[in-house]
């Protein structure tokens, strides 16, 4: 959903199965990091500076952080 923002400590779900994109230090590309319906809280709010969007930093639990997109996210 467009226009769609969360805050820091905001607590959140994952709207989908969130899969590593490469980018996590202690997955394999490709590997499932979240399932849906996980809840976690929103610990950070960084920019994509080339896309120019927010990714939010979510602590998923179990020292499970993992950035995500606006759409990868439901509030709770």
């Amino acid at each position: 959903m467009p226009g769609r923002e969360f805050e820091w400590g905001q607590g959140v779900k994952a709207a989908i199965d969130i899969a590593d994109d490469g980018t996590h230090p202690a997955a394999k590309p490709g590997e499932p990091l979240v399932r849906a319906g996980a809840y976690g809280e929103v610990v950070r709010v960084g920019r994509h500076v080339e896309a120019d969007v927010p990714v939010y930093l979510v602590d998923f639990g179990g020292a499970l952080v993992v950035g995500c997109l606006a759409a990868d996210l439901d509030g709770d």
